[in-house]
């Protein structure tokens, strides 16, 4: 009896231990824990990275946000040779009503403060590009003159605003011009048709800025009203311009999470808000997470998460005060990168080379 007992309590002691066997082996807090690799390497401890750059010249509340999820791929596109140099800056102008008489608009300038804001530019060896560069740059860190200046001018103008105003730099210093084109349908045949003359000469590079005149943007908008907008936009310039626009400039400045939702769905892959904040740079725009007290016109982009969607810009009577800071942050930027690049290429070495190969050679 007491040998039929010990059995059985031997074989109650195996089946526990089965089960427990079977339930340690079906937990998921019973494996290994797994390690984040890239490359093979062990990323707990992959070498330390540099912080991003930081800039005493911005406004206390504006800071920089990147936008490049990938590191390694930032990494490669930073220090290939035959990309952008680290500091190249783009500093972006709206201008609105440039006049040759009294200012009629407090966001108006006179031809003859557009001329000296032109000739300081071009002084301080800045050089404007179009759109399509401008989006190579932010995206791709495409190669463009260190110091840039992406001019837009704001409003559905006719040919005679800019052959006045702008075709004499792109004649003599080949400078193009945005143009933020609102698809009124209103707006006179003729003028139509010398925009898309314009555009075709290329050098008045058309993109989007909504249908209806006095139409502001928010989260508050509507579906439709946000639709008419957008897609109104293509609708027109595929109609009258044979093109599709890259960008949206926000019509009076408004933006939100759900018209920068839908116009990133729609393809477009830029859009200029109204606020000021300071240059951009590749994977570096100065945006603001909470409200101003100070500036309260001025719209939070962080709160979107969208850097490139919510990109701020100089009013033309910003620009020549702005220009030397413009300049010295660039400057600052490329000191930074330099004393960083030894540590990015190690990291870049030890944990991106494996998959992204090495970076080219000059």
């Amino acid at each position: 009896m007491n040998k039929l007992k010990s059995l059985q309590q031997i074989f109650q002691r195996g089946a526990g231990l089965f089960l427990l066997f079977i339930l340690l082996t079906s937990c998921g807090t019973a494996q290994p824990v797994s390690t984040p690799t890239k490359g093979g390497l062990d990323l707990q401890t992959a070498p330390a990275l540099p912080g991003t750059f930081q800039s005493i010249k911005l406004n206390p509340l504006d800071s920089p946000h990147t936008y490049v999820a990938e590191t390694c791929q930032y990494l490669r596109r930073k220090w290939d040779p035959y990309s952008a140099e680290p500091g190249t800056v783009v500093m972006i102008i709206m201008l609105h009503e440039i006049t040759r008489g009294p200012l009629e608009s407090p966001d108006g300038i006179s031809v003859f403060e557009f001329d000296k804001l032109m000739l300081k530019l071009r002084e301080q060896n800045f050089k404007a590009i179009n759109t399509k560069q401008f989006l190579a740059f932010m995206e791709r860190n495409v190669k463009i003159p260190q110091r840039s200046v992406l001019i837009i001018q704001d409003g559905s103008y006719d040919a005679e605003n800019y052959n006045k105003n702008f075709r004499e730099y792109w004649e003599n210093w080949g400078w193009p011009v945005v143009s933020g084109w609102m698809s009124d349908p209103d707006l006179p045949e003729s003028q139509w048709n010398e925009n898309s003359t314009l555009e075709q000469e290329g050098w008045v590079d058309h993109q989007a800025q909504g249908v209806i005149p006095g139409t502001v943007m928010s989260d508050d908008t509507s579906k439709a009203v946000i639709t008419r907008e957008l897609e109104g936009s293509l609708t027109a310039f595929a109609d009258r311009f044979g093109k599709i626009p890259y960008a949206f400039i926000w019509p009076g400045g408004g933006f939100g999470l759900r018209p920068v939702t839908a116009a990133r769905q729609l393809g477009f892959q830029l859009g200029f808000t109204a606020n000021s904040r300071g240059p951009v740079m590749y994977n570096w725009v100065p945006l603001a997470d909470q409200s101003d007290p100070g500036r309260p016109s001025l719209i939070p982009e962080g709160p979107v998460n969208d850097p490139l969607m919510t990109l701020p810009r100089y009013s033309p009577q910003e620009v020549l005060d702005a220009i030397d800071t413009v300049r010295s942050i660039g400057k600052d930027a490329a000191a930074y990168a330099q004393e960083s690049r030894t540590a990015e290429l190690h990291y870049y070495e030890a944990v991106c080379r494996a998959d992204y190969g090495p970076i080219p050679s000059p």
